[in-house]
């Protein structure tokens, strides 16, 4: 096992360790040199690093180093911007003599990847709306392969194998609950939207079968996922001849899901249950993040900021 979590390494600390590439390029600095920039992590958390005044005799080993590559690092633990950041003194890859374990470095979900999946059947068996159970079943036998590994997010959260999937059962497991309250929702609208959501990130986002995302694809950048959703809905619309208005209404909620037209949604929710799709999904995402920061933090002390939450540093109690 590793030695370290990253979220307990302490500022001035140096370490020598094992980690994951997650991400890698060599840079230009504003001082005309060229610098590492790494992200690296292992199974429990993630953090950057920068190798400065990389000369161009180091290039050729450092462009050996891939994504999803494990490598050996020395480093000096530092702080920049209230985060702590690795300066990186070497870096090679991992030999067979080092003997390092995969599973220390891939991230997955904390639930088997075939159970979430089977809960996700199972919501779908329990729907009263034929049109609707036809629509989700088709979208889980199209894309089952790629749902058991699929990470939700290059970063943030969900970021891990099975990410989507973990997303998505959860946001079920809430949207039942709501529905138990307020109970005029269309649970099966509900259970649809979650699923449709963000099902494009499965071609929006290019990952591995270990879960780690390199990037996004061509149309991932040039369209999003929203729009990906959008396409692909209207094509099985009119392939299960699903009528307009229910397509309308399952387009209109993955175009509002994100809210807001500077996270990409172009109207906000007109509808009841468009509006609880995106509270579930912005409080799961919230909550994962939460999860994230306090795990690694010691009782009666504060996380390091999370920026996906406004740079908020959360308190653990003793």
């Amino acid at each position: 096992m590793k030695e370290h979590y990253v979220s307990l390494l302490t500022t001035d600390e140096e370490i020598q360790d094992f980690f994951m590439v997650k991400n890698i390029a060599v840079k230009l600095g504003s001082n005309k040199k060229q610098y590492l920039d790494l992200l690296l992590g292992d199974n429990t958390g993630e953090i950057t690093g920068k190798k400065w005044d990389v000369a161009d005799t180091e290039l050729p080993s450092l462009n050996e180093i891939g994504i999803g590559e494990v490598v050996k690092v020395k480093a000096q633990v530092n702080e920049w911007n209230g985060f702590k950041q690795l300066k990186v003194l070497k870096i090679r890859k991992a030999v067979d003599q080092d003997n390092v374990e995969i599973g220390d470095f891939i991230r997955t979900a904390p639930e088997k990847s075939e159970d979430m999946f089977a809960f996700l059947q199972d919501a779908v068996a329990a729907m009263n709306d034929k049109e609707l159970k036809a629509l989700c079943t088709r979208v889980l036998e199209d894309n089952k392969e790629k749902l058991l590994y699929y990470p939700a997010a290059v970063k943030n959260h969900h970021a891990e194998m099975g990410g989507l999937l973990y997303h998505m059962k959860r946001m079920i497991a809430m949207g039942e609950r709501y529905c138990e309250v307020y109970t005029k929702l269309n649970r099966d609208l509900i259970v649809t939207g979650v699923i449709i959501h963000d099902i494009e990130k499965l071609n929006e986002i290019d990952a591995d079968e270990t879960g780690i995302a390199s990037g996004y694809s061509f149309e991932g950048q040039l369209l999003g996922h929203l729009v990906q959703g959008v396409k692909t809905i209207d094509r099985l619309a009119e392939e299960l001849c699903i009528g307009r208005e229910k397509a309308v209404m399952l387009e209109h909620m993955i175009l509002t899901h994100h809210y807001e037209p500077e996270y990409g949604s172009p109207k906000k929710p007109l509808f009841p249950e468009a509006e609880i799709l995106h509270y579930l999904d912005i409080v799961d995402a919230r909550m994962y993040d939460m999860e994230e920061a306090l795990f690694g933090t010691r009782p009666g002390e504060f996380s390091e900021k999370v920026w996906t939450l406004d740079n908020r540093r959360l308190y653990k109690p003793l």
